[in-house]
């Protein structure tokens, strides 16, 4: 059996994308969203990581580059080559950008618990960059436009009210290895395609460290279990993983199902929102729209 580190390749290629048709459904998915909002224009964070660029050469094709505002949010920790990262981008695009320093804003809640951990430390930053996202979103009439993944979505490798509290998700369809082919496509820099993903939450963080498994291992066992529906015996076959490494996936998969869906609600009524209330945001019936 094959462990996490050591990840076999030969599930990739049946995740292989036709760029030119996800781009031209990406982009009209965009288009479409903004205007239902009634806005024409759209604001996104810019880590200097893949995600957010792949985002950002979407939006721009979708809205027009003067019409997406990006904002830079370092910490006193973030890494200079982020910031560099996506300055190349934002030359690249000629997109409006703003760079919004969050140390003064995190520090004070940071300092209040001595004992605090990283991660903690961490959500704080994310919901702070939401803030200052949903601030700008106000200021500019633009809607809030999210970069995460369909591996980070699912494993929940992210921020409740952080990262993944945004008004619209382009690419959460989109498993990691899946981003990194678009982005070659839409003409990312190669120095953000190849580095190692980051959340640059605190100095040395990569993604794959503080997970304990490589996107290319993630990827293959979720597209079994999630797209081809195996069950995680069948997945651990067809993978050569262990069936433990298998279902330790699908347990974060389970556990963090919360992230990906609105609050709960508990039932009373013959009609509660999210039980029987299940209306799509654009449906028309004879009471006009909802």
């Amino acid at each position: 059996m094959s462990d996490a580190t050591t990840a076999p390749t030969h599930i990739l290629s049946r995740m292989d994308i036709n760029t030119d048709l996800a781009t031209q459904i990406l982009t009209g998915f965009i288009r479409d969203n903004i205007a239902k909002a009634g806005l024409k224009k759209a604001v996104m964070g810019l880590s200097g990581g893949i995600d957010s660029a792949v985002s950002a050469y979407l939006s721009a094709k979708a809205l027009g580059p003067e019409n997406v505002l990006v904002i830079r949010m370092p910490y006193k920790t973030s890494s200079e080559n982020s910031l560099l990262d996506a300055e190349a981008v934002i030359e690249d695009l000629q997109l409006p950008s703003l760079t919004v320093e969050i140390t003064p804003m995190v520090d004070p809640l940071i300092e209040r618990f001595p004992d605090m951990s990283n991660l903690r430390k961490g959500n704080i930053m994310a919901r702070m960059r939401m803030i200052t996202l949903y601030d700008q979103s106000m200021a500019n009439g633009a809607l809030v436009m999210g970069t995460s993944n369909k591996t980070e979505f699912l494993l929940g490798y992210s921020t409740i009210y952080g990262d993944s509290g945004v008004a619209l998700h382009p690419i959460a369809d989109l498993y990691k290895y899946q981003i990194r082919q678009l982005a070659r496509s839409l003409g990312v820099p190669r120095s953000i395609i190849d580095k190692a993903p980051s959340a640059d939450l605190w100095e040395g963080q990569t993604d794959e460290d503080e997970l304990g498994f490589t996107y290319d291992a993630a990827d293959q066992v979720l597209y079994l279990l999630v797209d081809e529906r195996y069950t995680t015996e069948e997945a651990a076959a067809e993978t050569g993983f262990s069936h433990a490494f298998v279902t330790k996936i699908w347990e974060r998969v389970k556990a963090n199902h919360y992230k990906r869906t609105m609050p709960n609600i508990a039932k009373i009524s013959l009609r509660s929102i999210g039980h029987d209330f299940l209306y799509l945001r654009d449906y028309t019936g004879r009471h006009g729209s909802v």
